[in-house]
């Protein structure tokens, strides 16, 4: 067995454990906190969700964003990583705050608020060096990795706490997109060591096929119909069309993070986490399934 697949088998459960203490955290802190008196004083319906969620992605994002800015440098942009990582937390805290009905006729001001102010604030920060060269490089850059980082967390969050006539966030619906997309980088892993044969995109990711691409479409939507007795918006035949969907997206971040490894002409974003490089290679599969998965919880 190569060491590759041992470091997998070896890492990969210990993150299943602390995501799933994490998720229980999650679950049991929004059962405590769901009592008439909690609810109505902190004006909030079902108790408070998300709670283990955010503390996930409060210890994660922060590294994805110094590993994130790292790859930006390769190609002479350099962001704030301070303003990036926080202007990301301020966007999962915003979409946490989007369940109390106290927030939510400023939750549209406050988002804009959050975008503009990390722009200036990047501006600012680079009118202190008293410099003009690459203002426009650490900017952009700043607000880029504040996007693609703390943007697609928000819809996760958002997606957690949602409620509406058709839809109820939960614990279970976060885990189903996390297994979903996993499940798909697994059967697509075996699946190509087994049968693959066509190269899929051979310029930008010469390890995957189409062949494996299959396997780990099909694994989705199995792992999504075996979560549908779980998350009571589903019926089988929706489960197994969300897994497909789902982990299809998850797929494509993959493939945007490796053109991004590419251009950085770096094979992982770190070596943090031996058999599967950096949080970046961990994360940028769900993150990038998150609002594709809230658009179509929508629309089911």
């Amino acid at each position: 067995m190569e060491q590759s697949l041992k470091n997998r088998l070896t890492w990969g459960p210990v993150m299943l454990g602390l995501l799933f203490g994490l998720l229980a955290l999650d679950h049991y802190v929004q059962v405590w906190t769901n009592s008439a008196e909690l609810n109505a004083r902190l004006q909030v319906f079902g108790g408070v969700g998300g709670t283990g969620l955010l503390a996930l992605l409060a210890i994660v994002i922060p590294l994805a964003t110094v590993e994130l800015t790292s790859l930006f440098a390769a190609e002479n942009v350099r962001p704030y990583r301070i303003v990036a990582g926080g202007g990301s937390f301020a966007l999962m805290a915003h979409a946490f705050l989007t369940q109390f009905e106290w927030f939510k006729p400023i939750a549209a001001s406050v988002l804009a608020f959050i975008v503009v102010g990390v722009m200036l604030i990047s501006a600012l920060r680079r009118a202190l060096d008293r410099e003009s060269q690459d203002a426009i490089h650490r900017m952009a850059g700043t607000l880029l990795a504040t996007l693609y980082l703390g943007g697609l967390a928000w819809f996760l969050i958002a997606l957690r706490v949602k409620t509406s006539p058709n839809f109820t966030g939960s614990t279970m619906v976060i885990l189903m997109i996390l297994l979903v997309v996993k499940f798909t980088d697994i059967g697509a892993y075996f699946g190509g060591r087994a049968i693959g044969r066509r190269k899929l995109i051979l310029w930008l990711s010469p390890g995957k096929t189409w062949e494996g691409l299959f396997c780990g479409l099909l694994t989705a939507g199995l792992v999504g119909m075996a979560c549908a007795p779980r998350v009571s918006q589903l019926t089988w035949d929706k489960a197994f069309v969300f897994g497909v969907i789902i982990g299809g997206i998850g797929q494509l971040g993959d493939l945007l993070e490796s053109m991004m490894k590419r251009d950085a002409e770096v094979k992982d974003s770190s070596k943090l986490i031996p058999g599967f490089g950096g949080i970046l290679d961990v994360t940028d599969s769900p993150l990038l399934a998150a609002p594709f998965a809230y658009v179509v919880f929508s629309l089911f």
